[in-house]
């Protein structure tokens, strides 16, 4: 590893064969409770490794295709294993991911990478491609010899510049306040008629109301793809 700017330019070109890019970095500072890589030693750095906007949809899709069953009942998961497990191996890393244990805090690692802070609707809004972004996976290093190179994107909250809001009276079941998310009403919404012809066709339409990085939403069959991975009541 030839420095972090050469490791992170050369992971990103790797991860944009995939759809996918580096989301941030950060190094575990000494005295800091670390995770551990597969060998079971303490990892110095993390790499966020994620999606904006449907750059990666093209390239999932077509994998599906490929596939006999679809890709199976957890065909993002499973997408996103192979590839970043594949980039992990190449760059001596140990990939980790959200719905794997030990759970590992994305959000956190996220907060302090990038500078994010979370939107009404829970998810965290970057300022240039709004709610339209993810986390699929993170690399970790054991070894990590130069500072993190990453520029973080900390600046002022999106949401502390927009005035109207309109996240907080698009949902039709008032399930988006300045107080929170209330997911049970949304899932129970989501499961009427109403619902099922609404938000489970074309996205959340709190989400999709809101102002930042619209040019980055996802396209009408990725919405859709991720509505209907959902588990909604009877």
């Amino acid at each position: 590893m030839s420095g972090p700017s050469g490791i992170l330019t050369a992971l990103d070109t790797r991860l944009g064969a995939f759809g996918l890019s580096c989301r941030g970095a950060l190094r575990f500072e000494d005295g800091e409770t670390a995770p551990f890589t597969a060998d079971g030693l303490p990892a110095s750095a993390v790499v966020l490794v994620g999606v904006t906007g449907g750059v990666m949809w093209p390239v999932f899709s077509a994998w599906r295709d490929t596939q006999a069953d679809g890709g199976g009942s957890e065909p993002l998961d499973r997408w996103s294993k192979l590839a970043i497990d594949a980039v992990a191996e190449e760059f001596g890393a140990s990939a980790c991911y959200p719905s794997e244990p030990p759970y590992r805090p994305f959000q956190s690692w996220a907060m302090q990478a990038e500078g994010l802070k979370a939107s009404p609707l829970g998810i965290l809004i970057h300022p240039h491609f709004g709610l339209w972004h993810s986390y699929r996976g993170a690399l970790l290093f054991r070894e990590w010899r130069d500072e993190i190179g990453m520029v973080k994107t900390a600046g002022e909250h999106p949401c502390d510049r927009c005035f109207d809001k309109p996240c907080l009276s698009a949902c039709p079941v008032a399930a988006i306040s300045a107080n929170g998310f209330d997911v049970a009403r949304c899932r129970g919404h989501l499961a009427t008629p109403v619902g099922q012809g609404g938000c489970m066709v074309s996205g959340c339409l709190a989400r999709n109301a809101c102002p930042v990085g619209v040019e980055y939403r996802y396209p009408e069959a990725q919405l859709h793809f991720h509505m209907q991975a959902l588990t909604l009541p009877a």
